[in-house]
């Protein structure tokens, strides 16, 4: 296994000017890169206009996309080969947020994860291993790897929020009530949301629900 990498990537300010009293992390889905969901800094600042929002790029290249990067490679999907590839990325993730809430003077309670497809599987697994909990997660367009294990080693159980494309090309529209179910079975509170007709994709309704679910959660 590779050893940790650092990472770093675009950030935003709190919109209200004043000094962070949350950290919102955004991390992006395989082949992509920080700046891919920056933008979603501005979509949630009028929830979270306190926060400082980061997206850092993934620590390794995408193997398919050289311009791209990736939490995990995705060359193997065998069930054991995902879970190894997030506990690494989780490991550097949880690095990247230990640096930060000590640079913001903050704690996990005023944490929130933000993915979107393996930024989500990456983030869900985050956020079950981490303790003190965070304060929330919202997933676009993810799943849950290694569901079979999680009641097992679960540590926390933060709020979560899902939404997921109905036409999802990519991560099939299924892994939506997998993640919920599982989820609500190891006692977290789930929100889950389908969107019709969208495929692999954040929309606007999406962030809406998302936006709404965030309100007061850090």
């Amino acid at each position: 296994m590779p050893p940790l990498s650092s990472i770093s990537g675009p950030t935003r300010k709190p919109r209200s000017g004043g000094p962070a009293k949350q950290l919102a992390i955004l991390l992006h889905g395989w082949g992509a890169d920080g700046a891919n969901l920056i933008d979603l800094a501005d979509m949630f600042a009028g929830v979270l206009p306190d926060a400082f929002f980061v997206a850092p790029n993934a620590p390794y290249k995408c193997e398919s996309n050289p311009f791209g990067y990736q939490w995990f490679s995705l060359m193997d999907r065998h069930p054991q080969h995902m879970l190894d590839g997030v506990r690494h990325a989780s490991e550097v993730v949880n690095q990247f947020i230990d640096e930060q809430v000590k640079a913001l003077s903050l704690d996990n309670s005023k944490v929130i994860l933000i993915g979107f497809s393996q930024g989500t599987m990456t983030a869900l697994h985050v956020a079950l291993h981490r303790s003190p909990a965070i304060a929330a997660v919202v997933g676009f367009s993810g799943a849950l790897i290694g569901a079979e294990t999680i009641a097992a080693e679960i540590v926390s159980r933060p709020p979560v929020c899902l939404i997921h494309g109905e036409s999802d090309e990519v991560v099939p529209f299924g892994a939506l009530k997998h993640a919920t179910e599982t989820l609500k079975a190891c006692g977290l509170s789930v929100e889950s949301h389908s969107r019709p007709f969208l495929g692999h994709s954040i929309d606007m309704e999406g962030i809406k629900f998302a936006a709404e679910f965030l309100k007061g959660k850090a």
